[in-house]
């Protein structure tokens, strides 16, 4: 795992850069730091941190060891003695049932400061996917079956949407690369459909695999989603529907975006109830949850079906 010498200590990532390759927010880069001694970063002429490859490597391997159960202290001693984790799991790791319900009391008691310490350490844990999968996607589950139950009121529900909707929003920045060579999706939330969290996370997980995303956000006219695509020559359009609100809009406008020539996938809640929907509407089922359909996506626009 050693790099050559001219560039182990060479800052050649932003913080924002690191935390897009391991997941790992840049709150917790600086926890470790003061704690534990590492990473190492320099600086830039404005005080930012730069890392270099050697401190991505220690990053992962700290992951690695925290993945397998080890104590944060533990880990650190290990990463700092360059020591790679056994390949067999330990079977001891992180409660993400336990991180989940954490996560939804802090956000339904208005307390952000709890809520955002329970993600950082869920990232210092886990890899960011996996905490979007286990724990996020979950709380979030767990906060509309509430509302439907009439347990919480709709300003309960827009509120702690709206803190992790901020942090989805600061990892899609993080993922972004617009300059990068690529396919492009534009991504959007169906006509009619206002739920855009799991999208986010899509266009996350999208970002991360090196698909260009044109986030376009909720209840987009296909229309106009159509003029868009067409101008950003886009290689596939990606559309969530969450529920049945969506389906009207959806049938009524899909010839919009026929003549685009382009795949269509169709995700969210509504066709994971009725996959077969994306025949009707001339679609690709993408999957039942973002990893799946981040992996179906790309392998698909690189012609690499299975």
């Amino acid at each position: 795992m050693h790099l050559p010498e001219q560039l182990s200590h060479l800052g050649m990532y932003t913080a924002s850069e690191v935390e897009s390759r391991t997941g790992v927010p840049a709150t917790t880069l600086r926890q470790w730091e003061r704690r534990y001694g590492f990473p190492r970063p320099a600086r830039n002429s404005s005080g930012y941190r730069l890392y270099s490859p050697e401190d991505v490597v220690e990053i992962g391997r700290m992951q690695a060891h925290l993945m397998q159960g080890v104590s944060a202290r533990r880990a650190a001693e290990l990463t700092l003695a360059g020591l790679d984790p056994a390949r067999a799991p330990s079977g001891a790791g992180p409660n993400v049932e336990r991180l989940a319900a954490t996560l939804t009391a802090a956000l339904l008691a208005s307390d952000s400061g709890k809520a955002q310490a329970v993600l950082g350490e869920a990232y210092a844990q886990l890899p960011q996917e996996t905490v979007l999968l286990e724990i996020v996607t979950p709380t979030l589950a767990d906060i509309g079956q509430r509302w439907e139950r009439g347990e919480i009121t709709v300003a309960h529900e827009h509120e702690a949407t709206a803190f992790l909707r901020a942090r989805l929003m600061a990892l899609m920045d993080a993922a972004d690369t617009p300059a990068a060579p690529g396919p492009l999706v534009v991504a959007a939330c169906a006509p009619g459909e206002r739920h855009e969290l799991g999208l986010m996370m899509l266009t996350v997980a999208l970002r991360r695999r090196g698909v260009r995303v044109a986030y376009l956000g909720a209840d987009v006219p296909l229309g106009d989603l159509a003029v868009y695509a067409r101008e950003r020559g886009a290689a596939g359009v990606m559309l969530a529907l969450q529920g049945d609100w969506a389906l009207p809009g959806t049938r009524a406008q899909r010839r919009d975006l026929d003549d685009l020539g382009v795949p269509v996938y169709l995700g969210g809640a509504l066709m994971n109830s009725w996959p077969e929907l994306a025949g009707e509407l001339r679609g690709i089922y993408a999957g039942p949850d973002f990893h799946g359909a981040a992996e179906q996506i790309a392998q698909h626009l690189r012609g690499e079906d299975s």
